[in-house]
C-alpha cells in the first residue's frame, strides 16, 4: 500500500466519537488526506490512537506510513505501540540515580532503546534477587538525564512476569548489579489478548 491508501485505511479503524485534547476527530483527519498533507494526517492519527485503545492493525499501518514518509521518529513510535500491544505496557514514575551514585554517568534514550533489567519482586530458585526485563520509553522527553524523573513506558518482554504487577508498588531498574533507578507504577495494561 502506498502512503495515502495506509493512512485511510489506518483512519477506517478510529470510532468516529474519538477526539485528540484539542478535539481533533477522525473526520478532520479526512481533510488533510484530501489535501494530500501526510504528515499532518499521520501525526494526528498518532495523536487519536493515544486518545483511546486501537487496533493492533492501526498501528502497524501508522507504522509503514511513517517509513514510506521517513519519519524516523513516528515509525518508531508507532512500533513500539505495536509492541504494548502485543507484549502490554506498564506506565511508571521513574527517578534514575544521579550520576554521582551510579554507574550511568550519560542520559537514556527516551525512544525505545534501553531494555534494562528490572527487579519486580521475584525470587531466583537459590532465594537471590531475579530480574525481568523491559524495554524503556520515556514520555514526552528525548532522553532521560542521570538524576532525572519521567513517567515512562515499560514493555516487557515476558509479559507473564509481570502480571503480579500493580499500580502504586515500587521496582527497581538495573543496568548491572547496581540499583540504577526507582519507580513507582501508576497503571498496568495487559497484552491485547489478555484483555477479555
Amino acid at each position: 500500500m502506498d502512503v495515502p491508501e495506509l493512512l485511510e485505511s489506518a483512519a477506517l479503524l478510529v470510532p468516529e466519537e474519538t477526539a485528540t485534547e484539542n478535539d481533533i476527530t477522525v473526520r478532520d483527519i479526512w481533510d488533510y488526506l484530501v489535501h494530500d498533507e501526510w504528515e499532518i494526517a499521520l501525526g494526528l492519527l498518532e495523536e487519536l490512537g493515544d486518545a483511546r485503545s486501537l487496533p493492533l492493525a492501526f498501528w502497524e499501518k501508522l507504522a509503514d506510513a511513517a517509513e514510506q514518509l521517513r519519519l524516523e521518529r513516528s515509525a518508531t513510535w508507532c512500533h513500539w505501540r505495536c509492541s504494548e500491544i502485543r507484549n502490554g505496557v506498564i506506565r511508571a514514575d521513574l527517578t534514575l540515580r544521579p550520576a554521582a551514585e551510579a554507574r550511568r554517568t550519560t542520559p537514556i534514550s527516551g525512544a525505545g532503546v534501553l531494555r534494562p533489567m528490572w527487579d519486580i519482586g521475584h525470587l531466583s530458585p537459590t532465594g537471590g534477587r531475579a530480574v525481568s526485563i523491559a524495554s524503556l520509553w520515556v514520555e514526552n522527553m528525548p532522553t532521560l538525564e542521570p538524576g532525572g524523573r519521567a513517567t515512562v513506558r515499560l514493555v516487557p518482554l515476558t509479559p507473564s512476569h509481570w502480571t503480579h504487577v500493580q499500580p502504586g508498588q515500587q521496582i527497581t531498574m538495573h543496568e548491572d548489579s547496581a540499583v540504577a533507578g526507582t519507580a513507582v507504577i501508576l497503571e498496568v495494561h495487559p497484552p491485547a489478548h489478555a484483555m477479555t
